[in-house]
């Protein structure tokens, strides 16, 4: 009988989440939602679902899942990665990890996701399509014309075609025709589907992929091996290529914060403390006073502070750009 697994992607540094999320501590490790990071809620959303555990992450974050999943008491498969090469090479080395006929259940690590059953509901489709043979990608119906995600077009079950992040107007269009979905970057197959395709299309990747992950000391990938795999992700290599593509139109709520605006609103429903014109303190008890400022965010660390209006959220990718350039030690 195959094997549900549980396959954890960790890598990204939440750059959009600075100064919050840092090089040192990704915003999936952080444990400010209600007392859990990111990292812990995507562990235990799944746990029932699934027979294995799989986590494919950095040398530099390794040791932060390594702490949560012996808080949770979870057995599991450590990938490690010596350099990030991204998606597609990571999910392969969880295809290599796994008995052909397994059936992957790959979820980023970072994302909220609410309404249970309708979150289990979506899951057991996708396994069944993947027992089918299938691919399966999960879209979210849109709540608003978000600029910052990527979106699927689809027909019921059949993807009509994938799209980049579009512009506010091109969002907006999305939404008004109504058959479009977010992509969530969650994905359901089983391994020999998976490869078979990424071989397929990406032949460069799926066979420097598999002589990294035959060169691996105990889940621990070799640099300069790693090096060779070509950096593409899965939806490039498969997902926009693949004729066996589905996806399952789900209904749950979801978002991956990945920016100060979504941060804003799941924390605001939470309860978190907001004032009269929308303003909000994230990061210190300390009074703060906004004056003539509305739907601002004031964002504190020990070392760096961050005031930005909720709607240029997007934006502060560009402060940890130009930090980056800059060989900061405020990333760190």
């Amino acid at each position: 009988m195959s094997k549900v697994t549980h396959v954890i992607l960790t890598g990204g540094v939440g750059s959009r989440l600075w100064p919050l999320s840092r090089k040192s501590r990704p915003k999936q490790y952080l444990p400010i939602f209600g007392g859990k990071s990111l990292f812990e809620m995507t562990v235990d959303r799944n746990v029932t679902f699934a027979d294995n555990v799989i986590v494919v992450g950095s040398k530099d974050n390794c040791h932060l899942s390594r702490e949560v999943l012996e808080k949770c008491n979870t057995d599991y498969l450590d990938i490690v990665e010596a350099v990030p090469r991204n998606t597609a090479a990571a999910i392969a080395f969880a295809a290599f990890a796994s008995d052909p006929e397994d059936i992957l259940i790959i979820t980023p690590s970072d994302h909220i996701i609410e309404n249970p059953e309708a979150y289990k509901q979506a899951i057991e489709e996708a396994v069944a399509k993947a027992r089918q043979n299938f691919i399966v990608t999960f879209g979210v119906h849109p709540t608003k014309p978000e600029t910052g995600y990527g979106y699927i077009e689809h027909k019921g079950d059949e993807v009509v075609s994938f799209r980049e992040k579009p512009n506010q107007v091109t969002a907006q269009e999305f939404i008004d025709r109504g058959t479009f979905l977010w992509n969530s970057g969650m994905f359901c197959f089983k391994a020999s589907v998976l490869l078979e395709e990424l071989k397929e299309y990406q032949p460069a990747v799926y066979e420097k992929s598999l002589i990294a992950w035959q060169n691996n000391a105990n889940g621990r990938l070799d640099e300069a091996l790693s090096m060779d795999i070509p950096s593409i992700s899965i939806d490039y290599a498969v997902m926009e290529r693949s004729k066996k593509i589905k996806v399952v139109p789900a209904i749950f709520r979801w978002s991956d914060l990945g920016s100060f605006d979504s941060v804003y609103d799941y924390l605001k429903k939470m309860g978190h403390a907001v004032d009269e014109f929308g303003n909000m303190v994230i990061g210190t008890d300390n009074y703060t006073a906004f004056l003539g400022l509305e739907n601002t965010i004031f964002v504190h660390t020990h070392n760096a502070n961050l005031i930005l209006h909720k709607e240029h959220s997007q934006e502060v990718k560009n402060v940890y750009g130009q930090l980056e350039k800059a060989n900061s030690d405020l990333l760190n």
